[in-house]
Order: structure tokens, then sequence, then C-alpha cells
């Protein structure tokens, strides 16, 4: 019997013995292509060539293509596991024909492959063909000996493929083997087209012969082509004679894997398999997302990983794994799929090291979501409803970061629904106030002022040779206005036939200077470009009257200039010591670039140690002084990719791109102004290093004369805190160490001596307590002290009691504390929660909590006295009910 990894090379090497290249899988991250999440099918790879946009050197393909679909329209993830076909990682088996090869030659290779390479049996294959294809049909009776019987004919839903709404589209054919009447819905009826298993679609061969119009016309393209798809998951279930992809060599290692953690075996019950089978398909998904260079996060591809993640992680948990496991099963995935992933085994400790940081944070996440989950689920049961509010639910995603898929699984288990409709506008409510801010935050610097501009010939830049230029004025615009002129002290926009100055982007702020010209003086205050790449100058004129047709002298900020060439080289340096003392997985996500400092953010998923810093921090100082020299180079695309030069994955680039490189050090796709040399940079010091998002970090620098001057203030403030201590810059940090240890000491003292006091003020309270419906219950104020404290006496009283309530209130500073604590025998008939909001709204307050301990505040000492009185009253009514 072929393992999966047999049938895999058995097709390429068929496909290879018939003249086609064997093209290796691309990232699942798709390249160019922003209307995509990931990679979900083979012809991702080669979408361009299809729609006439690039060329190969070969005209016949076959690849082993990596697939994920998770999101979008492919949004189900909820199936996985629970169906034998479901999956959010696959692999794609395809052969490709470029303007070469067509239907008859597709319909021969893909029979011959699985009826003689595979042997499946042919009395048990049928083919579909779109409606109006003739000569597919014909094809497939003539060419292969298929029965006109067993040909059977579909409309565009099931058997015609489309790029787009428009582009090159055509019918289809798919090749569907019958898994016999023991598959499937059983009924009488059951036949090819029936949604059940038993008629299971195997590959599709897409003839790509049209290309439709925007009037929906379809056009013969002059050059037909054709791209097939083979789940290797699904041929390998057949090929095994097992009727679930999970039951193949392609996941029962993983199967077992994860059942020997949770010391389950594989088909003890159907709610662990379930289970067994999620976290060994999200396992893969998992180990080739992270290393194709995704990380968890809260949106995009991020969150779709993070989701897959947390979703593996609860069903481990319903296993009764209680610990970060997942990151474990990496090797096996490894293991299982290096031989044809190389990339995997040099990425091993980097993918394991991202998986058990995210377990680890989402841990906190799932146990206290988890637990309010049970409360609500509590509460709604307790008035005899299995019903939660939408807005509940809502708040359990939104502010406790516990996603909606999983609150939805847990309900559906438990047996309980939520309001939708509340969900709905709740998340409509967040998304409308969002909108708002930024509405309100984001600049209107353009808005129509450019459109009469639009399409026309872009601003003709010289300041990457020049500071200086004399240029001409063609355009004023004031408000959303074009004018003539604009007099002494209005704010204005200029667009200047020529200009030195580099307009705010790729992270680039914008020049600032001057425009002079005859009794005229301009100060240009910003600069930026227009989505057509005409140059806006924003400033003010200060003297004469600036016109129309000017003949003008452009000049940049020379000092400001350099501070941020200086700035943006350095960017470059600190990507380049990154990746060398935290790896090749760092990339830009993000970055700023202004005189006074830089700003850099990089996928990174913890915290880099001060060690690491300093590394950076020195290997680009060391750059600097090195003095390497900076060489741009303009050329194609292409042609840049192939040197290695590096390039933002969400920019877009021209034909042209400018390569900017620093010896061996870095080589960027870069559009901003650099130095000529690493020398000229003079100092760089990280002044922080945080986290934005997560797997995101940032680093804040500055470089030069601001680098200098920092490290000139910080000697300052050494010495000051020398002077205060009494003690030389170099005894400083040892005489502060021993002070904070003396500090330490003294606080523990304190606490001890707190703690001897809550102590003795036990037994005191306790003899306060009355019985209450043979309920005792203790409600007191206490001495103020912090809130660790008074939740000690609090542990301690209720423990004194064995049975009963503890309410405790202390007053400071105008404030009011409560602390209700209940036995955990008497919550079905108190609630801790009810009883401290009630005593708080006493006292002009509010608060609320578990049912065994709640927390409240006020604002009206004076009526503490009541409210605590109010606690026994609160109790009987409790009982009684």
């Amino acid at each position: 019997m072929l393992t999966g990894l047999e049938i895999k090379q058995a097709f390429l090497n068929y496909f290879k013995q018939n003249q086609h290249t064997i093209v290796p899988s691309s990232s699942l991250v798709p390249k160019n292509d922003p209307t995509l999440l990931f990679t979900n099918a083979g012809m991702v790879q080669f979408k361009e060539v299809f729609l006439g946009q690039a060329r190969r050197t070969y005209t016949r393909a076959t690849t082993a293509q990596k697939c994920v679909r998770a999101g979008g329209k492919h949004n189900d993830l909820e199936n996985v596991g629970r169906t034998a076909r479901h999956h959010t990682f696959f692999e794609m088996l395809g052969n490709f024909s470029f303007g070469d090869y067509f239907k008859e030659q597709a319909i021969i290779f893909a029979w011959e492959f699985l009826t003689q390479s595979l042997r499946l049996p042919v009395d048990k294959l049928w083919v579909t063909v779109y409606q109006d294809d003739d000569e597919a049909a014909q094809l497939w009776q003539d060419k292969v000996g298929v029965q006109a019987e067993r040909i059977a004919r579909f409309g565009k839903k099931d058997n015609f493929w489309s790029m787009g709404d428009i582009g090159p589209c055509g019918p289809c054919s798919e090749i569907i083997i019958d898994q016999g009447p023991g598959v499937g819905c059983g009924r009488p009826e059951c036949k090819i087209g029936c949604d059940c298993d038993r008629y299971l679609e195997l590959w599709n061969l897409v003839f790509m012969q049209y290309d439709r119009l925007a009037d929906s016309k379809l056009i013969p393209l002059p050059k037909p082509s054709i791209d097939t798809g083979l789940g290797l998951e699904r041929i390998t279930a057949v090929v095994q004679g097992v009727h679930s992809n999970y039951d193949t060599d392609l996941f029962i290692p993983l199967i077992n894997r994860a059942g020997e953690m949770a010391q389950v075996s594989y088909g003890h019950s159907h709610a662990s398999d379930v289970s067994l089978r999620v976290i060994a398909d999200h396992i893969r998904a998992t180990t080739f997302l992270i290393s194709d260079g995704v990380l968890p996060a809260n949106e995009g591809r991020g969150y779709v990983l993070r989701r897959i993640i947390r979703r593996a992680l609860r069903h481990g948990k319903m296993l009764g794994i209680h610990r970060p496991f997942l990151y474990e099963m990496v090797d096996k995935v490894v293991e299982m799929m290096h031989s044809a992933y190389p990339e995997l085994e040099d990425r091993q400790d980097y993918v394991c090291r991202v998986i058990r940081s995210e377990e680890e944070r989402f841990s906190e996440t799932l146990e206290q979501g988890m637990r309010l989950l049970d409360e609500a689920m509590q509460q709604a049961q307790s008035t005899g409803s299995r019903h939660l509010p939408g807005a509940q639910m809502f708040q359990l995603y939104d502010t406790y970061g516990f996603p909606l898929d999983l609150t939805q699984e847990i309900l559906e288990d438990k047996g309980f629904t939520y309001d939708q409709a509340g969900f709905t506008e709740a998340m409509q409510q967040q998304r409308t106030r969002a909108k708002a801010a930024w509405t309100a935050q984001k600049g209107t610097f353009f808005t129509q002022r450019w459109e009469p501009f639009t399409n026309k010939k872009p601003t003709e830049f010289v300041g990457y040779e020049t500071l200086e230029a004399e240029t001409t004025v063609l355009a004023i615009i004031s408000g959303n206005n074009l004018v003539d002129q604009a007099e002494p002290g209005q704010s204005v926009e200029v667009i200047l036939e020529v200009t030195p100055f580099y307009p705010e982007k790729g992270g680039q702020m914008g020049d600032i200077g001057r425009i002079n010209g005859a009794g005229v003086s301009f100060k240009v205050e910003n600069t930026k470009p227009t989505p057509d790449d005409i140059i806006v100058h924003k400033g003010q004129v200060e003297t004469g009257v600036l016109r129309v047709g000017d003949e003008v002298l452009a000049g940049v900020d020379s000092l400001r200039r350099q501070a941020i060439r200086n700035n943006h080289t350095a960017t470059h340096l600190l990507q380049a010591a990154l990746r060398q003392v935290l790896g090749d997985q760092v990339k830009q996500s993000g970055s700023l670039v202004a005189p006074d400092r830089l700003r850099f953010d990089f996928t990174h998923f913890t915290a880099l140690s001060d060690e690491e810093l300093a590394q950076v921090q020195a290997l680009v100082n060391g750059y600097i002084r090195a003095d390497y020299p900076v060489k741009t180079t303009v050329m194609n695309l292409d042609e840049a990719m192939a040197t290695g030069a590096m390039a933002l994955f969400d920019e877009k680039y021209g034909d042209q791109v400018r390569v900017v490189q620093v010896d061996e050090v870095s080589k960027e796709l870069c559009g901003g102004t650099h130095n000529a040399a690493t020398g000229e940079i003079g100092l760089f010091v990280v002044t922080s290093e945080s986290s934005i998002a997560s797997g995101v970090r940032r680093i804040e620098a500055q470089t030069g004369e601001e680098a200098y001057n920092l490290a000139r203030r910080q000697e300052q403030d050494l010495k000051k805190i020398a002077q205060m201590l009494k003690a030389s810059p170099a005894e400083a940090v040892d005489r502060i160490e021993r002070l904070l240890n003396e500090l330490q000491e003294k606080n523990r003292q304190i606490a001890n001596l707190e703690q001897q006091m809550a102590k003795a003020q036990v037994s005191s309270l306790a003899e306060q307590a009355r019985q209450i419906n043979g309920i005792k219950v203790i409600s007191a104020q206490v001495s103020p002290m912090a809130q660790e404290q008074l939740r000690s006496l609090g542990d301690m009283l209720r423990g004194k009691l064995g049975s009963g309530v503890v309410a405790l209130g202390m007053a400071a500073d105008n404030k009011v504390q409560f602390l209700v604590m209940v036995s955990k025998d008497l919550i079905p008939k108190l609630h801790a929660g009810n009883i401290v909001k009630t005593l708080a709204q006493i006292t002009g307050g509010g608060g609320g909590g578990r049912p065994d301990m709640a927390q409240a505040g006020g604002n009206q000492p004076d009526k503490l006295p009541l409210a605590l009185e109010e606690t026994y009253k609160i109790v009987g009514q409790a009982l009684n009910t």
C-alpha cells in the first residue's frame, strides 16, 4: 500500500516524465495578491501567468502545493475534525499547461495516472463535464473509453470555473469515485451529484478557454490553458482503503501523538476522536503558517492563525491536557514532512517558541473566559433560561479576548444558545465608535484638492542629487480650490514642476524648507505625495505674493535632511542587526524616519533581552564605525528580487525600483534618502523596546547629534544620582541595590506586622457573628489596609466560620471599599456579587463579582455603618425566597 508521501512523489514523477517542470510549492502567504489571505489552490502562484502578466521559461508545470483554507469564504473552521474531509491545511497536487496542451492531453494524463499509476478500479470511476461541453464528453469516451452512461453533465455552479467576475474562465471536468453503498447517505436514490461522500470528487480539470469581458461576453482565448487539482489527502484515503482522510498515514501519527499526551486512544469515543482530529489538523496548519512568516495576531492572517491555535488548545483541555502541549507536536510534523519541505527543519525551534508563547498567553485567557462563561450559564440557568444575552457574549469577546467560535462551541456542547442579533448589534456599535474616533483623528490633508491633477505627469523629483532646484510653480491650492496666487500669511499647498523636496512616504517624514522667488518667500512646512505621485508642498507665504507660473528656487532644510538620512540608513542597519541576532524570521512591519528619532516595527514574538538589545546596538555601531559605502541602484523589479534584495510584503512596487545596499550588510528596496556612507551616522542609541501587538515589537532609537545629546543627558543624570547618594558614579548602582534591599526587608517586616494584626482581629470579629436563619453572618467595619490584607482577613474569617457570610468595609480618603465572601456550601442560596452590589449602592457606588467572593466601592463613607447593617437584612431576605 502506497504512503501519502509515495503518492505525492509518484504524481510529480509521472508528470516530470511527461515533460512537466516540477515547481516547488509557493509560500502560504500569497505574493502580490491582496485578494487572498492564504494560498488556497495550486494555481495561485501561476495566477499572473494565466492572466498574461508574467511569463515562465516552461509551458508545462506540476506542483504539490501547500494550501490553507480557514478564512473568508472558506471560514468553516468548526467543521474541521467533525467530518472526514474538512481541513485547514492540505496539499493540492496539480498539473498546468500555459498555452501548451489542452483538453485531450489533460484528460489522458489524469485517467492514466489514476488507473495505471495508482491502479484505481475503472468500474468505480465516473466523470462530470459542463452541460454544454460536448467536446470534453466526447474526448472522455473516445480517448480513454469512459462509457457514456458514466459521464454526468452539470451546470455552471458545479462545472464552470472563473478566476473572477472578469478574466480567464472555462468549463471543468471532475473525476469521481464511487465508494459504494456502505459510504454516504445510504438513500436508495443516492447518485452522482449527491452531497454525501459516496460519490467522492478526486480530480478537477479546468479547461481555461475563455476571457470573460465586463459585459459577461465570453471571448475564446488565443492560447487556452489547463489548471488541475487533485487533493493529496483525499486520494491517499482512497488508495489506502479508508473512508476518512484522518485515517491515513498523513494524520494517524499526529493523532497518536496527541492521544499519548491525553492518555486517550483513537476510537475510544466520538467526542475524543473529534478533539484528536482537530489537534492533528491544526498542528499541521500552525507549523506551516508560522514557518512561512505568519504570527498570531488580532487581525488578518495572524487572527486566523490565532483562532487555529486556540481551537486546538481548547480541544486539548477537553481531552484533559492542562499544560502547554501543542508545541511538543511540531517535531512530529517536521519528521513527517521535512523531505518535501526542508525549510521546516531550519525553522523548527522558532516555530516551537512561537507556539509555546501563544499557548502560555492563551492559557490565562481561556481560564478566565471559561470561568466567566460558566458564571453566565449558571446565572441564566438559575432563572430557568438556557439563552444568554448577546451583549454579555460580546463583552466576553471584546473585553476579555475570548474567541466567539469557542464560545459558540462551548454553548452548543452545554445545550445553551445566545442572542446573535444582540451580539451583532454590540459589535456594530463598537465599530461605529471606532470609526468615529478614527474620523476625528485622521488628517484632511488630501481630499478633493489634488483631483484636478489625477493622471497628470508625476512631479520630477531631483532630491537624490541636489537639495536646491530652479523650478516653476504649476499650481496653488487653497482649501479645496485652485487659486492663481497666495498673499502673505496665507496657508496653501504648492505644486512645482521640479522639486528637491522628498514627500512623506515609506515611513520617512516629508522635507521642509523654502521656496523663494522675486520678492516672495514661501515656508514649506510639510511635503506629501498624491496617489499619482504629484508632490504637494504645504506651507505659508511669508513675504510677497506667490503666483502660478513664478520662476522660483526650491531649497530643502539641509540639516534636517541630513538627520533624516542618518535615521533612515540606521533603520536598514538595525534590521540587518536584528536578523543577525534574532534570526531571518524578523520582518519589517512598519517604520518612522524622523529627524529626531527612528522607529522600527518588526515581527518577533517575545521581548528582547538586555543582552540581545546590547548585541543589536553594538552591531549597528560597528557597521557605522566601519564606514561602509551606501550604494543605490535603479533596476527592474525581477532583477532586484533575483539579487536577494529585501522587500516589504504589502508594498506595491513599480517596474523600476531603487535598491539601497550597504556593503554585504544590507540590501533593500527603498525609495528614501540615505547617507553616502555609514560613518556619517556617527552614533546609534536604542531608547526603547516594546510590544505594539501580538508578535510585533517596536524599537525606537536616535542617531548622530540626538544620540550624543541623549548620552550626555544620561551622564549628567547619573552624576546627580551619585551626588544624592553621596557616592561616585561608579558606586551608584551598588549603593541603590543596597538601599532597595533594605527597603524590601522593611516592607516584609511591615507586612508581617499587618498579618499579625489581622489575625488578632479575627477572634474579636468572629464573636460579632449573628445567626440569620441558622447562617452565621459577620458584617463589620475594619481599619484601612491594603486590598491584599483585606482579602487575607476575609479568608481567615470565612475559615473561622466554616460556613457563613463575611462582609467587611473600610473607609479612607472619602472612599469606601467592601469585601463580601460566601462559603461554597451557601452559594446556591447566596451570591457574594449580588450582596456587595447592594452594599456599594447604599454608599453611592457599584461593583460585583463571583458568587464566592466579590469587591466593590463607594464614595459616601458616612453611610458605611448603614450599609454594613443592611447585610443582615439582605441575607435574611435571600434565605426566605
